[in-house]
């Protein structure tokens, strides 16, 4: 039996006569770029997500960047996130000139590290962008606090994790900050059929300067206040994302009753651990923990070996791709360690939980499609490589 890591076929052809009906809809109805199809998603979001406004984009990555062109961020500037995340979130601070500055993460959520942020606060600190990942909220409510104390603005990277939420806070993902930036990339919780992404804020005159920076800085138009970029969302996009937002709770509850299955039968398994604070320093599986907001974007497995290196996890990722079984490892190499961001100076930086979480981590199927015997061989499976 082979077990991809992402069924997408699965999950859109149950739905295909209405994405077809939503894409004979926009052919028929000649409006191919904005229109009422975006303005009706982003009033869907904007509900959804517990924010005033909400504006589509190109993609997530364009939602950071407009976020951060929104807030006037450039050269001489410098932006708090992680170096255990996706390039995008460190690359959309490059190239506005700013410098991104790269913070640990916290061992049991994988998240920014609020501790480790405050340390790297300078006069020229203008932002913290911190990254919700694999849709575990991050320490929203000590985050705020820094960036309220020391005049910073607060963007989301919540790509990862549309409608999560924590115990901690009030507030879903993406709502507590000044901006929110979401991505319906396909393998997202919330996939379009192509690229797309959003951002939310409930300031009024941040989002009326995104709008406008949206469509190339013009209002009116070909009168342009500022200097912009094209990042409209397709309304055929759109419209596909309206056609599956209606079941996004039911795909939020399989992933999680997935993730359930996973730590309670892993938990059984001898030599796998809950905690990472009494599992051994060496040979252990490290489950990810659970809460209960937690949207679960991935399941993301921590490999420990006798040594500071990927080996075991790379061992172990053999193993499972030997039986079929699909995994993916996000992420190989923190951000503060590659060729491109050399120059800010920090590659030689020790950012020891980012690191260890690099060498460590894996990723094994949680979409919402998972058959039951599907998780059951995933499990007999990692059994089977920690019998040998």
């Amino acid at each position: 039996m082979k077990i991809p890591m992402l069924n997408l076929t699965a999950q859109n052809l149950p739905i295909e006569a209405e994405l077809k009906e939503a894409f004979a809809n926009i052919l028929h109805s000649g409006r191919f770029i904005l229109g009422p199809e975006v303005d009706q998603f982003e009033e869907k979001i904007a509900a959804m997500a517990g924010a005033k406004h909400a504006i589509g984009v190109s993609s997530g990555t364009d939602a950071l960047l407009l976020a951060l062109m929104t807030l006037e961020i450039g050269p001489g500037d410098e932006v708090l996130c992680p170096a255990f995340t996706f390039f995008a979130t460190a690359g959309s601070i490059a190239r506005l000139g700013a410098r991104p500055v790269f913070v640990d993460s916290l061992e049991e959520t994988f998240n920014i590290d609020p501790a480790d942020a405050v340390k790297k606060i300078t006069d020229r600190t203008r932002a913290i962008i911190p990254v919700h990942l694999y849709g575990e909220m991050a320490d929203m409510k000590a985050l705020r606090e820094i960036a309220k104390r020391h005049d910073l603005a607060l963007i989301e990277d919540a790509a990862q994790a549309l409608g999560a939420s924590s115990e901690k806070f009030e507030g879903k993902a993406g709502a507590i900050g000044d901006f929110g930036a979401f991505s319906f990339f396909p393998s997202k919780n919330l996939g379009c059929l192509g690229d797309g992404g959003l951002l939310i804020t409930s300031d009024e005159e941040l989002a009326n300067r995104a709008r406008i920076l949206r469509v190339h800085g013009m209002e009116p138009k070909y009168f342009h206040p500022y200097v912009g970029a094209n990042f409209r969302m397709d309304p055929l996009q759109a419209a596909f994302l309206r056609v599956k937002l209606p079941h996004y709770e039911n795909y939020t509850e399989k992933r999680r009753k997935n993730a359930e299955f996973y730590l309670e039968r892993l938990a059984e398994l001898p030599g796998v651990f809950s905690d990472p604070e009494t599992a051994p320093e060496k040979n252990a599986v490290l489950l990810p923990k659970s809460n209960p907001g937690h949207i679960w974007n991935q399941f993301t497995l921590r490999i420990r070996g006798d040594r500071p290196t990927s080996e075991r996890r790379d061992e172990f990722r053999n193993f499972l791709s030997g039986r079929g079984i699909g995994n993916e490892i996000y992420y190989p190499k923190p951000l503060h360690t590659q060729e491109c961001f050399s120059e800010t100076g920090q590659s030689e930086e020790s950012l020891p939980q980012a690191e260890a979480l690099a060498r460590e981590s894996i990723s094994i199927p949680v979409f919402p499609e998972l058959s039951d015997s599907q998780k059951e061989k995933v499990v007999e499976v990692i059994s089977e490589f920690l019998r040998k």
